[in-house]
């Protein structure tokens, strides 16, 4: 038989512990704190401090091509980089370097005159920048894809030299399919180069390119808009 005075201990335990835990809480936080005081504003001398850096206010296009800070800036960008990764686009910028300058000496031949074995070559490439100036700390992109090897710009530099305009049979890139840029591209000029631009370059079996910051250009067709003083030429080897 249940005894009903154990049941109503039974009921009252959970009041008991309840009331047990409040009166052990009100014990722990006392009565005998010290009353909240407001901290005084401070009065002493003020620090010096750098002013903040003025937002970026380079343009992002010039007319209707992008600027080479434009395009490298989207490009990095995880909302606008859909603009501008994998498609064909405008960039107008001035050459600052170029690889032709410091072709090998056993590169520099006729189109059908195999290099020699040990040879070693780079692609033909330029870089553009948005000043005359090759700033290291300013952007630039890499332009490849306009000459598959030296052999095809030796002979464009041999055609186009004997010209002042542009011949009516402009050297053609028979693998990469493109017409190899008259004039050919020089340090300081300044031009608008369209094709597609993206992270990488994969138009040749020689290897992929890459270039996760500023990105790459593979060449379609170009505008000069302002000559080079100098035109492209070897330093190795002569035409």
């Amino acid at each position: 038989m249940v005894d009903p005075a154990a049941m109503h201990i039974r009921h009252l335990a959970p009041t008991l512990l309840a009331t047990a835990f409040v009166t052990v809480a009100t014990a722990a936080c006392g009565t005998n704190d010290e009353p909240y005081k407001a901290t005084p504003a401070w009065s002493g001398r003020k620090p010096t401090l750098p002013a903040p850096p003025a937002p970026e206010t380079k343009p992002l296009k010039s007319g209707d091509a992008y600027t080479v800070y434009g395009a490298s800036h989207l490009l990095r960008s995880r909302i606008h980089e859909k603009d501008v990764n994998g498609k064909e686009i405008t960039i107008e910028g001035y050459i600052v370097a170029s690889n032709i300058e410091d072709a090998p000496a056993c590169a520099v031949h006729p189109v059908g005159k195999a290099d020699p074995d040990g040879c070693k070559s780079e692609v033909p490439s330029f870089y553009i920048a948005d000043s005359k100036t090759d700033d290291p700390n300013a952007p630039r992109i890499r332009v490849l894809g306009w000459s598959k090897n030296f052999a095809t710009v030796y002979d464009a530099m041999k055609l186009y030299g004997k010209s002042k305009e542009k011949p009516k049979e402009a050297i053609q890139d028979d693998m990469l399919t493109v017409e190899v840029p008259y004039p050919l591209p020089a340090v300081g000029a300044k031009i608008k180069v369209t094709g597609t631009y993206g992270f990488t370059f994969t138009k040749l079996t020689t290897g992929m390119v890459t270039d996760p910051k500023n990105g790459v250009m593979t060449y379609k067709s170009i505008e000069t808009v302002e000559q080079a003083a100098t035109p492209a030429t070897f330093k190795n080897g002569k035409i």
